[in-house]
């Protein structure tokens, strides 16, 4: 499992952020992109007048929420943004006049990091923290095993060292669970369970049997910057005291249970074609980068489990390889999704890769 920042880390730049963050509501036609593609203006008017132009900076996600919204292709926002960013403004600028709509703006130390309905709910990392981590403190035992905040979520993975099982005789995996959430519109809050792997460290996110709470709300009714109401601070309250709840009951004995035995189940699917070529299709199949491939072929060999548990756990070894934390969680989610994968599924596959 990848390590990222320690717990003290974590909430000294979760305050830090809370203090910098600035979140506004604005119409499309007072949004401005400048000449030189990179910064973006809000244009606030009072009788008539232009009063204010707060400047911010942007980020990728940011112009890709901003393309997507206005429908212009990704290929082709992208060249104008290299290579001709006064023809991406004009196609902004002229796009967000005609749209005359609504939307979000989530800033962040003088830069603009999402481009988002005015609908969206928000559900900030602070308060998710507050929310979970007093009742993890509960749990005899429990610890964060790695947590993280990025430019695009915060992740907590905390492992339960009194759930435990074998896989293989010696191959001990402990229960636990990942809270992960999104200031920037890229999902939901999650729930979702985690199988820590004694032998390696290795964490695999079982994803599909987690709980989300989507950032869907009701419609912003501020016309410059967002505050919140008594209402949102009394439903903000509702939505923390349910995901302290679901986290009290996501290690699940049985539910576990189920998970261990799927894994046990994939030690029986062994790999009979040859491997090099099973993990190239494996990567076709699930996105690997060459790189990726690379680190998952060397692994697998390392570790000598030719089967289907074997190359499942060569993506979450590589995952601790990769850069980027958020990298890393998603191939500790893909270990899951192989581990996982249907049997004729895994048939197919290493039928054609003979």
């Amino acid at each position: 499992m990848k390590i990222g920042r320690t717990m003290q880390e974590l909430a000294v730049e979760l305050n830090r952020q809370n203090t910098a963050k600035r979140d506004f509501v604005v119409n499309s036609t007072a949004m401005e992109m400048s000449d030189n593609g990179f910064n973006f203006k809000l244009n606030r008017y009072f009788d008539g007048e232009l009063a204010s132009q707060p400047t911010f900076g942007t980020t990728d996600l940011f112009h890709r929420q901003v393309g997507s919204v206005l429908n212009i292709p990704a290929k082709y926002y992208d060249k104008m943004r290299s290579e001709y960013p006064s023809l991406l403004a004009e196609n902004v600028n002229g796009w967000l006049d005609k749209k005359d709509s609504r939307h979000t703006i989530r800033t962040l130390d003088g830069t603009a990091r999402a481009f988002l309905s005015d609908r969206y709910r928000r559900i900030d990392n602070a308060q998710i923290a507050e929310a979970v981590l007093p009742v993890i403190s509960e749990m005899p035992d429990a610890r964060v095993e790695s947590c993280e905040v990025t430019d695009d979520r915060m992740y907590l993975k905390v492992v339960n060292p009194r759930l435990e099982a074998e896989v293989t005789k010696g191959d001990v995996v402990q229960s636990g669970i990942v809270i992960s959430n999104s200031e920037v519109g890229l999902g939901s809050v999650s729930v979702m369970p985690l199988i820590f792997r004694l032998v390696c460290t290795n964490g695999m996110i079982a994803a599909d049997s987690g709980q989300r709470k989507y950032h869907i709300g009701r419609q912003n009714e501020e016309d410059w910057e967002l505050f919140s109401d008594e209402t949102l601070i009394a439903d903000d309250r509702v939505l923390m005291m349910k995901l302290a709840d679901t986290v009290r009951t996501a290690v699940d004995a049985a539910k576990f249970a189920v998970i261990v035995d799927r894994l046990r189940e994939s030690t029986e699917a062994k790999i009979t074609a040859p491997i090099v070529d099973v993990v190239e299709l494996t990567g076709k199949q699930y996105g690997f980068t060459k790189s990726e491939n690379d680190g998952i072929l060397q692994h697998l060999i390392t570790g000598g489990d030719l089967s289907l548990y074997g190359l499942s756990n060569a993506v979450t070894r590589t995952a601790a390889d990769v850069d980027s934390y958020d990298r890393a969680t998603a191939l500790e989610g893909l270990g899951y999704q192989i581990v996982t994968m249907p049997p004729k599924m895994w048939r197919e596959m290493n039928e054609v890769a003979l």
